[in-house]
């Protein structure tokens, strides 16, 4: 379903990676304008050849980002430092003051909609398993999780129904072609021979959502309507770490690989924080999000096979099935 019932409806899209590219190229596929703002935007040159726009820009600049967001009905936050760790106060400057600077901004030219990306990090690492969009939040001392509840609670006050809708996305672990945390850089650690099944007795989850699966779901939430309130999309399904990372591996024809304790993985020098996102071991509830509609249409299988698709076209990267 379309984002708004004016497919000429010019949009801005704040950060041109993973999810912003899959943003754009759905938004040209409707038929909208699409502007993206990055600081290093387009490197690859796939924003030109979908014929959208792209500027070089600081999201914590206001001046800059009210000449960017001029003109525009939609913008979609997708722009943060995604990082397991890192100084706080470094997180806060782009995650919270980034999206009140693009928000703000935005409210003031006019813009009819905001969608912040969060993400399901707000609830930490132990959070009671089918937690829902009431929490309990939880920034576990973590940089990442402080800063996205953070942003939440910076966007609430600008919320206006009907003038300035603010729609909160929660997506879980989002995978497909282009993703890098839960796609090449395990796939490259694979291939390094680097790679060990951590905790594996304890059975961590891994609550991933295929990028078109999450782009669904905000579709649904915008046709809905429903801003001022948070949504979590996931791909609804129960998966181990192992059996979601055994995808990767069997591409690679890798077979028994070892596995290790959280402790082990430790005293391997492994990034603490790196190992808390590992282990993780509930699942999220999207529930509120299917009362809309959504369903997810990949299914891991699929998934799976389009993003080896996409490994394939990598420098360096070959298959032999």
């Amino acid at each position: 379903m379309p984002i708004t019932h004016t497919p000429a409806a010019p949009v801005g899209i704040t950060g041109t990676g993973f999810i912003g590219t899959a943003l754009a190229e759905r938004l040209r596929h409707e038929g909208h304008e699409v502007r993206g703002v990055d600081l290093h935007p387009d490197p690859s040159g796939r924003w030109s050849s979908l014929g959208a726009t792209t500027v070089a820009a600081d999201i914590t600049d206001p001046t800059a980002m009210a000449v960017f967001c001029d003109g525009l009905d939609t913008v979609f936050h997708t722009a943060a430092i995604v990082a397991e760790s890192g100084d706080l106060e470094v997180f806060r400057q782009v995650n919270v003051n980034g999206p009140l600077t693009v928000a703000t901004a935005a409210k003031s030219a006019g813009v009819r909609r905001f969608v912040h990306f969060s993400s399901v990090m707000v609830y930490g690492f132990d959070f009671p398993d089918g937690v829902s969009e009431a929490g309990p939040l939880d920034g576990a001392d973590n940089p990442y999780c402080i800063t996205k509840i953070e942003a939440e609670e910076a966007l609430a006050p600008l919320h206006e129904p009907g003038v300035f809708d603010v729609f909160i996305i929660r997506p879980g672990d989002v995978y497909g072609p282009g993703s890098v945390p839960w796609v090449l850089r395990p796939f490259e650690a694979m291939a390094s021979g680097l790679w060990a099944t951590i905790g594996a007795d304890e059975h961590p989850l891994i609550n991933h959502v295929f990028i078109d699966n999450l782009l669904d779901g905000i579709w649904c939430v915008l046709e809905a309507g429903r801003s001022g309130e948070p949504f979590v999309i996931t791909d609804q399904r129960r998966t181990t770490n192992e059996e979601f990372y055994r995808y990767l591996l069997d591409m690679l024809e890798v077979g028994e690989v070892p596995s290790i304790s959280a402790t082990e993985a430790l005293g391997f020098g492994l990034d603490p924080q790196a190992v808390r996102y590992l282990m993780r071991r509930g699942q999220y509830s999207a529930d509120k999000v299917a009362t809309l509609g959504y369903t997810p249409q990949v299914g891991l299988s699929e998934g799976m096979a389009r993003t080896k698709a996409w490994l394939a076209t990598l420098p360096g990267v070959e298959f032999r099935s």
